[in-house]
Parts: C-alpha cells; structure tokens; sequence
C-alpha cells in the first residue's frame, strides 16, 4: 500500500503554473529525492504532501494512520523547555498521556469510596502501562546518541530551546523529527546548517532508517547515497526516474541525444518531402504522390525536443601566478572571552593548492578565513600573505556584504567599473540574470539569487587566493555542481569552509580538521581524510589511542605517499588518455572521411540543381535525363553516406563512453 498518492494535481502561483497534473506514489522505505532549479516547486511539492497548502484541481492522498515527519529550510520554532526533554517529549501522544497520568493522580486522591479508589488505580495502572510501552519504543538514550551525533554536547541538554541560534534550533527540529522515527520523512536541505562530521553522521543514520524518504539537497554526494528513485523538475514536466542522480543525469543526457537524432531524421524527412512536393505538385504524373506526400506531413507529429534549461554556467579567468607561500600561520591564537578556539598554530597555504576546513560548528572555521581575509587579528601571532597575492573573499553572511538599494548590475559593474555594460550584462546573464532581472535591487532577491550576485563579483574580478565561506548555501544542486566545475579549472588557490561533501570531494587537495585547539593537516579530499579517521579508530580500539600527535603523524606520512602515488596517478592517466586515443584514431578517421566525401558530393548536387534550373535544359531530352539520373544516384548515395556517418558518430559517443567509464 502506497503512503502518499498523488493524483492529477495541479496548482498556480500569481498566474504562474507550478504544476500541472501531476502524478505519482510513496511507496513504504522509497527513497525520492527532488532535484530541479530553484523555484521550479520542490519545497511547493513538499507543502503539498504535508497539507499546508492544497492544490488547485486534484488531491493528495495521504493513508490514514501513517506519521510524517517534515523538515522545512526555515524552521519555526516548535520545540520548547530544555533541549533534551522537548525531543523526548515531541512523540506524539506522550505529552497527552502525561497529562492524563496528572488527572488520574488527583482522581485517586479524591476517590472518597473503596470502588471509585479501585477504578481510579486501575485506569493510572493503564496509563502507566501506556508510558512505559513508549519509553521501551522511543528510550531517552536513543534522544540522547541523536543529539550528540547532531553536534551538542552533554552540557547543552538542559538548555533551553529558545536560548539556541537559529541553526541550533534547525538541529533540534531535526534531532526531534529523527527521534520520532515517522513513516515519511521530508526532508528540505537538512544539512544546510550542520558541519562535515554531522552531515557524516546524519548520512550513516539515514541510510539505517526502516520509512520512507522525500530529500531536497544541494549536496551531490550526499543525495547519491541516501536514494534510489528521482523526482526532477525539468523546463518540460515533472518526470520521474529510477536510480540515484548520476543516473538522472545519463538518463536525461540519454533521453537528449535520442530525441535530437530523431528530430534530425525527421528534419531531413520533411525537407526531402518538402522537396518532392514542391518539384512535382504541378506535373500531372507525380500529383498524386505529392498530394499524399502532403497529407502524411499534415498528420506527422513533430518530435518535440528538451528545452533547454537555463542553468548556471561560467568560469573564472586565468589569475596572476602568486609567489609559492600563499598565506602564512605563524604561532597563531585565538579565542573569545574565556572561549579558546585555537593556539599557537603553525601553516602555509601553498600555491595552487586547494584546502578545506573542517570540524564542529563554534570550532572557529569562519574565524580562520577572516582572520586570513584581515577582517579580524589573531590574539597571538601573526597571518602574512605571499609575495603578489590578491585576495577575494566570500562570506558566508554574502547578502551583508551587498547593497540592497543596488540593482544587480550596479553591484556587479563597481567591481569592475572600466569594463563596458555589455560585459557586465553578459557576466550576469551566465548567473542567470537576463533582461529586466539586472535591475533588480538586491533587497527584494531570494538568499540563492543574492548568492549569484555575490559569485558573479567573484568571477568579474578573482584574485589568485579565493577564500570561500559556505559558497553553496542557498544554491540548488546544478548551480552547485556549476561552481565546482568552475574552480576545478581555477588556477589560483583556493581555501575554502563547506559542509557539502560533494564541493569538499572533488576540489580539495588537503583537509585542515580543527580538533582539540589545534589543526590537523591531512592530505587529499574527505574519503581519504574519513579513511585516515577510521584506521585511527581501527589502532584505537586495538588498544593504542593515537591523540593529537600520531594523527599529526598519519597527516605527515600520508602526505609523503600522496606525492608518490600522484606520480603513478599521472602515469597511469597518460596511459589511459594514449589508450583511449589509440581506440577512437580509426573511428575519429572514418568519421572525417565521411564529412569529406558527404561534402564533395554536396558540391556535385548543388552544382546538377543549377545546370537542372536552366530553362533550356530540357530543350534536348536526352542530356536531361542523363543529368536527373545522375542527380537521383547523388542523391540516393547521399542518404547512404549520411546514415553510415549517424553510425559511426553513434558508435564514436558509445566508444567514447565505455572507454570513459572503463577507465575510471
């Protein structure tokens, strides 16, 4: 039985469509994740299922009986009373049941005869039956281990909710919410307030969760793990598609080529129709077949192909070469108050590379940047850039950063004030701001709009050491994966502060882990940083406890086998590039001998269609049907040359492919 059924719903925001006839079901432990461009309805969709808003034809079915548990980005405050006990308190029917349980008492210390005191203990004797099946199902050390693996600590149990920053309190909703272990979760960019080792956590805790899951995450890697069936909203309709997103992708890179191709050969079709009819419609011995020809072109259906959608696309210019110390750490402390957050740290940042900060949230990550960016000074010791550096920073808090009584355009053009309109609205277009959207003000943008603004100041004008404080945060999925190409081909250095392991996988080249007061240095992205992690849990179970310094050590040793195994990584990519190369030569040769043929053949057929024009031609019989004939024959050859060119290009893109998957 399905938990949520979805049928024919349709729903208008301020005459804009958002859905129209939708369909589709929730099955027990389904694992849906919602993928599509900010805007295009997936948090709508989530408000839907849940009934806070209802659509406009059709209906949402939810089956009686089942919990769903949801997870807005904005969180309203629905916990209250210390931290511990409002998770513990949030199954629903406990607080009744305590409620329930205080009546009773006073019923049985009122109770004047023996038969209403027997009743009156029978029915608390119930209740307590009730509470204590329910303490057994959802028991406190299970609120206790969420929380923790959410990032409090012990001492934060007795705090109230309210006393907490809005991103702890996004963190409680959720602790509650997993604790309740409902049939459906919905969960809406969950990890947009939580750092690497919660995300980590959470991702362990999702993939042992017995319901059903609806996700919406900017985070590729996370959201590959956590589901196999994809609901995408694309510029055509809502589809869905079985798998993870890499599958979502190929499915609809797939879904493109083939619909392009058949638009090609239906093109050429009608055109060859076009052709005949417009040739033959007025000799009497072809009017037939041309007026059937026109008829089969009433009724064909055209082949209707993506639309394109409109996506984040860019990429930041090559910067001036830095000297090779880009930032230097010299004996550097820090706290606030009686709060120490670090000291007597000793760094560099070196020229090209690209290192991620991580740790718990309050450990002093954005701290570090500003401190680098000069926006604040250490207690102790002293930052120093490198010969020729220039800085450019993204902070978390961006929208801060911006004028909100600027329009899009003016907040981009400042930055670069010599260069023309035209490059600035060209600039803003790649950022998806396009006709009116530039004068937009900043003020009345939505926190990924604003977050565009800043990344487009970025790419204006980039310094060669780009600082980077959660520049994913409010960014969907595809403009997050735009960023991350975008600074794979940077060529400056990049430091940078992310929960999203995705961002953090494929760029970072070392990990700086803020534990204890100090900061590990570890070489390579997080799966190499969480590798080194777990074999220091292995040592430590087996009786050695590592500390600070042997993971000093693992970083150090790990940093001299990196460098070797870059060398065989470069010998082995040489050879698998010559590999490839060597495979696609003779398809890549026939592909261009094709071309040439197909094109000299074209020169043939343009030149018989002037000479078949002239009014004279067919004066004299016999030299024009020796020239038709061989007109037909350019034709017909044409045609067989084309497929077999479709062939081979279809067998160069599927080489292509298989070679590139079987190299990976």
């Amino acid at each position: 039985m399905s938990l949520i059924t979805v049928v024919k719903a349709s729903l208008s925001f301020s005459g804009k469509q958002i859905f129209n006839e939708i369909g589709f079901q929730v099955e027990p432990r389904g694992r849906i994740g919602l993928v599509g461009p900010n805007g295009s309805g997936k948090t709508t969709l989530l408000r839907l299922i849940m009934g806070e808003i209802s659509p406009d034809s059709g209906e949402v079915i939810v089956t009686k009986g089942i919990r769903i548990g949801y997870l807005p980005q904005d969180v309203q405050e629905t916990l209250s009373g210390s931290l511990l006990q409002s998770v513990i308190e949030s199954i629903p029917g406990r607080t009744e049941l305590k409620n329930k349980l205080s009546r009773a008492n006073i019923s049985l210390k009122e109770a004047s005869c023996k038969h209403d005191q027997t009743r009156a203990a029978e029915k608390l004797g119930q209740i307590h039956q009730k509470i204590n099946r329910l303490d057994m199902e959802y028991p406190r050390h299970a609120a206790e281990k969420i929380l923790l693996g959410l990032g409090f600590m012990i001492s934060d149990f007795d705090r109230l909710v309210s006393s907490l920053s809005g991103g702890w309190k996004m963190r409680a909703a959720l602790a509650s919410l997993l604790y309740q272990r409902p049939d459906l979760l919905l969960l809406d960019e969950p990890t947009n307030h939580l750092d690497i080792p919660s995300v980590h956590w959470l991702e362990q805790f999702l993939q042992n969760f017995g319901g059903a899951m609806i996700l919406v995450s900017h985070d590729r890697d996370f959201l590959n793990r956590q589901i196999n069936r994809i609901i995408g909203f694309g510029p055509e309709e809502m589809r869905s598609y079985s798998g993870d997103y890499d599958f979502y992708l190929k499915a609809r890179e797939e879904e493109r080529r083939t619909l392009e191709a058949n638009a090609r050969k239906q093109e050429l079709r009608v055109k060859d129709a076009e052709k005949f009819i417009e040739r033959f419609r007025a000799k009497a011995s072809k009017a037939r077949q041309a007026q059937s020809k026109i008829k089969v072109l009433k009724k064909m259906e055209l082949i209707k192909t993506h639309r394109k959608e409109r996506v984040t696309h860019f990429s930041f210019p090559n910067v001036p070469r830095s000297g090779s110390v880009v930032v230097s750490i010299k004996g550097v402390s820090k706290g606030f108050g009686e709060r120490p957050l670090y000291k007597d740290i000793n760094l560099n940042v070196i020229r090209g590379g690209r290192t991620a900060i991580i740790g718990p949230n309050g450990c002093g990550k954005t701290t570090l940047l500003r401190m680098v960016a000069g926006e604040i000074e250490p207690d102790e010791g002293k930052i120093s850039l490198g010969h020729a550096v220039c800085i450019s920073y993204f902070a978390q808090h961006h929208s801060d950063m911006l004028c909100h009584q600027k329009t899009v355009i003016e907040e981009v053009h400042q930055v670069v004030p010599d260069e023309s309109i035209g490059f600035v609205r060209g600039v803003c277009g790649a950022f998806l701001f396009s006709g009116q959207d530039v004068d937009k003000t900043t003020g009345v943008l939505s926190g990924g709009e604003r977050a565009r603004v800043s990344l487009a100041k970025l790419l204006v004008k980039p310094g060669n050491l780009m600082v980077m404080d959660e520049p994913t945060n409010h960014l969907d999925i595809s403009s997050s994966e735009a960023l991350i190409d975008a600074l794979s081909e940077y060529n400056g250095t990049l430091l940078f502060v992310s929960h999203n392991q995705s961002f953090v996988n494929r760029l970072a080249t070392k990990i700086w882990d803020i534990e204890g007061g100090e900061i590990i240095e570890y070489p390579g992205n997080l799966d190499e940083y969480f590798y080194h992690i777990a074999r220091a849990k292995e040592e430590s179970a087996n009786g050695y406890s590592p500390g600070i310094s042997h993971a000093k050590e693992v970083g150090k040793n790990a940093s001299v086998k990196k460098g070797q195994d870059r060398k065989k990584e470069k010998k082995s990519k040489a050879e698998k590039r010559q590999r490839i190369y060597d495979t696609l030569k003779p398809i890549l040769a026939e592909v261009d001998r094709l071309e040439g043929r197909i094109a000299e053949l074209e020169v043939k057929q343009k030149k018989l269609e002037i000479l078949l024009a002239e009014p004279d031609m067919f004066s004299g019989s016999n030299g024009a049907v020796t020239l038709i004939g061989e007109y037909k024959g350019l034709g017909k050859k044409l045609d067989e040359l084309l497929l077999k060119w479709e062939q081979t290009q279809d067998k160069l893109e599927t080489t292509r492919r298989e070679l590139e998957v079987g190299n990976r």
